[in-house]
């Protein structure tokens, strides 16, 4: 369980009415008797895993939330960025495979969405018992070769970047002590996305996929949202939500609502 316990966080909502819980987090363990599914979060570029904290008070108690932590932020600050795409997804796949078997759900944004899919591919060529139920993409057009949306390499750019995309407390970046600690990361992610070269033609994962998006989201407008039709050889889904490119703050209860909805419906059939 090493690449478990580097590469997964579970977070769980501690005990109390479920109005009033706050969700709590640990380093991954083997999950719980109770746990009968899995949803596995990935967060955008220069994000980490307690993004997601907040889905734990909305999912039932018998699925287990886990959210995928990048090197190269919080208790990984140390170790490097990923340098490719590939890299990543290898070892998000790896820690994936690892798990024991439980339906799961798996839910990408951003940039997260296209770790995903290349987890989802490198699952179904050497780990088919993994692969989940249904892949969520959120926030990103399927992939592309030419990736002409992503802004320059310099600080500003990037940060100018990130403020117009209505990131979760962009006012982190202007405490020069946490800039210093956050800044490499998002270095390291868009530098990563702007090395990503996708297979062409397009490679299909074998499992359905629902794309979801806001519906003023200029990077991945909701027209663009059908392009992952392609990139399935199973059923597609797409829903538009009203918000920027994070539509997803504070609809946490309505996306937990869609991934109990998918596991619910895989089990029974």
């Amino acid at each position: 369980m090493q690449d478990a316990d580097r590469w997964l966080k579970r977070f769980t909502p501690a005990a109390g009415p479920a109005a009033g819980r706050t969700p709590g987090t640990a380093a991954y363990a083997p999950p719980a008797a109770r746990f009968r599914s899995r949803v596995v979060c990935l967060p955008h570029a220069g994000g980490a895993a307690p993004a997601y904290q907040p889905w734990a008070r909305h999912l039932p108690a018998d699925i287990e939330l886990l959210a995928v932590q990048y090197p190269g932020r919080q208790e990984r600050l140390g170790e490097p960025c990923s340098d490719t795409l590939g890299e990543l997804a290898d070892a998000v796949a790896a820690a994936l495979a690892a798990l024991p078997v439980l339906p799961t759900v798996v839910f990408g944004h951003s940039m997260g969405s296209l770790v995903a899919y290349e987890t989802v591919l490198r699952l179904a060529r050497h780990a088919p018992q993994a692969l989940p139920v249904r892949l969520f993409v959120s926030g990103a057009p399927a992939p592309v070769q030419d990736r002409t949306n992503l802004p320059a390499p310099d600080d500003a750019s990037l940060l100018a970047y990130v403020r117009n995309q209505g990131a979760a407390q962009p006012e982190v970046y202007d405490i020069p002590e946490l800039r210093e600690l956050l800044m490499p990361s998002l270095r390291g992610d868009f530098g990563m996305l702007a090395r990503y070269r996708p297979a062409r033609p397009l490679a299909r994962v074998p499992v359905p996929v629902t794309a979801l998006g806001g519906d003023s989201d200029a990077g991945c407008p909701p027209e663009s949202l059908a392009t992952w039709a392609d990139a399935t050889t199973a059923d597609f889904a797409s829903r538009v939500f009203p918000g920027g490119h994070f539509y997803l703050q504070g609809r946490e209860d309505t996306l937990a609502g869609l991934v109990t909805t998918a596991l619910r419906a895989a089990a029974a059939g």
